[in-house]
């Protein structure tokens, strides 16, 4: 398997985790402040960022990197508010 293949295949995992997330909240499948939402969006952006390092796309990996951050705090306000309760 090209390092190219592999790429294009961890970037599609990534976009399903992404927008798979979304659309699960969208169904009131997923709690938009809960864990496993943001840390599916989390993994997803990572994997796709993980596919840029081969496919370099400028926009694309500063949108990942927010995206990562943004998923980050969600986590970590999950976790700060479930502790404090």
């Amino acid at each position: 398997m090209s390092i190219e293949l592999l790429a294009n295949i961890i970037g599609m995992v990534g976009t399903f985790f992404v927008v798979g997330s979304y659309f699960l909240m969208q169904l009131n499948k997923l709690d938009p402040k809960g864990f496993r939402f943001n840390l599916i969006n989390l993994a997803g952006a990572v994997f796709l960022l993980l596919s840029l390092l081969v496919h370099f796309n400028l926009a694309s990996f500063v949108i990942e990197v927010f995206w990562i951050a943004a998923s980050s705090i969600g986590i970590y306000n999950y976790w700060k508010g479930k502790y404090r309760s």
